[in-house]
């Protein structure tokens, strides 16, 4: 799915709108890590996609380092840092591989944004997925993950996502997201792309990729299970608590024992 939609995946997301609202609760996690020191700190942002949240902390004096499964997506993460003018390092790799592609223990905290960790369909991936981001952090390290809430997907078999539209000179993009929900328990998650130019016909594209819903407690215990303690669930970036029946997403923050 992504090798084809990286190229309008900084069209499908309205940045500036995302970070103003994201932003804030990750910074107040990262001073809870640095009420010691006060000093920038080491940070992974795994599955990255085209690098903008680690561009922001590389902006603001931290030292960076992200990853994403895609090549295509991270080409385009390291164009990203080019024009903001900081230095990330970037690699090619997907979740479950962070320490044999950054070596164990460098990190004070590791993101998980956007929805990524569900991209895993099997309780090992996940299992193996967990165990890494541990290996990567130092002890007290933070991990920070964000997904949608699929106690609530699930329940309500909830398909449709709001429609995101993007517009530049002449050129205007459409994207609707949608969920297949399986007989196997997976979701096939789409994305119907529609585009045109100017007042011609809408050109349309779908692309599709496998999730595996993880429910609120299979994530605290395998959280638990890797290793980490302190595990606090919100229901947004806004960080209040979390519901299972009302909460549009899942956000984790654990330390690593």
């Amino acid at each position: 799915m992504y090798q084809s939609f990286s190229s309008d995946y900084d069209r499908f997301v309205n940045w500036q709108e995302r970070l103003v609202y994201e932003m804030p609760f990750i910074e107040e996690q990262i001073k809870t890590l640095q009420e010691s020191t006060g000093n920038p700190l080491d940070i992974l942002d795994t599955a990255c996609g085209t690098g903008m949240h680690a561009v922001t902390l590389a902006r603001q004096g931290h030292r960076v380092s992200a990853a994403d499964l895609f090549p295509q997506m991270v080409e385009i993460g390291e164009h990203n840092a080019r024009v903001a003018g900081v230095e990330v390092r970037f690699a090619a790799a997907g979740m479950g591989d962070m320490r044999a592609t950054f070596g164990a223990a460098g990190f004070d905290l590791l993101l998980c944004l956007g929805n990524s960790l569900p991209h895993l369909t099997s309780e090992s991936e996940l299992r193996s997925a967990l165990e890494d981001f541990a290996a990567v952090l130092r002890p007290g390290g933070m991990v920070f993950i964000q997904n949608r809430n699929f106690d609530l997907v699930m329940r309500q078999l909830q398909r449709w996502m709001e429609p995101q539209a993007h517009r530049e000179g002449h050129k205007e993009w459409v994207f609707q997201r949608f969920y297949d929900f399986l007989p196997v328990g997976l979701i096939r998650f789409n994305i119907v792309t529609l585009k045109r130019e100017k007042d011609s016909a809408w050109q349309s594209s779908v692309t599709s990729t496998l999730l595996r819903p993880q429910l609120h407690l299979e994530l605290e215990q395998g959280l638990a299970d890797a290793g980490f303690k302190n595990i606090r669930a919100y229901g947004s970036m806004q960080g209040e608590a979390f519901q299972p029946e009302t909460s549009g997403n899942l956000i984790v923050t654990a330390r690593k024992s």
